[in-house]
């Protein structure tokens, strides 16, 4: 079972409360999850073993739930991208999340509070095929009532900085 459902699956346990150090130490790994342990040790003023062990325990108490690579999704042939809102029926959460997230594309879903239920972000080759996703796809689904689109024109990792 993928860590993203086990966390997903039943009651969380309590995590252990986050001194400054730890909160370093996520900072750098969302900066650069390749970091070396030695680096990271090095740059927040503890041994490597302390850092090995700190890092195993954010990992085993689910705060860090894994690792992986921020990608420029134009670059990689998904030239569009959209924020599609759901309003769905009432108490159908799981069983929608679990056929969003099948979708090919999605790359993120948030059940929201507000004036629509659930948001989720898409990646697609063109408008042609976010088009067909939207229509055919997600509003196919039966606890589906409406969706809205809204297109992304530009977007920014925040953890790259700012400086373009």
């Amino acid at each position: 079972m993928p860590d993203e459902q086990m966390a997903n699956s039943g009651p969380r346990t309590p995590t252990r409360p986050l001194d400054e150090i730890d909160r370093s130490i996520l900072y750098m790994l969302q900066t650069d999850g390749r970091a070396s342990i030695r680096s990271v040790a090095e740059r927040v003023h503890v041994s490597r073993a302390n850092a090995y062990a700190r890092i195993n325990r954010l990992i085993d108490d689910g705060v860090i739930r894994g690792f992986g690579a921020r990608i420029d999704q134009e670059r990689a042939g998904q030239g569009a991208s959209a924020y599609i809102t759901l309003k769905i029926v009432q108490n159908t959460w799981r069983a929608v999340r679990e056929k969003l997230r099948v979708l090919p594309g999605a790359a993120h879903i948030a059940l929201v509070s507000g004036d629509f239920d659930v948001l989720l972000l898409v990646h697609t080759k063109d408008n042609r095929a976010l088009r067909e996703l939207v229509l055919t796809r997600i509003q196919a689904i039966d606890e589906v009532l409406s969706t809205r689109t809204l297109l992304v024109f530009e977007e920014q990792d925040l953890k790259e900085g700012l400086g373009e």
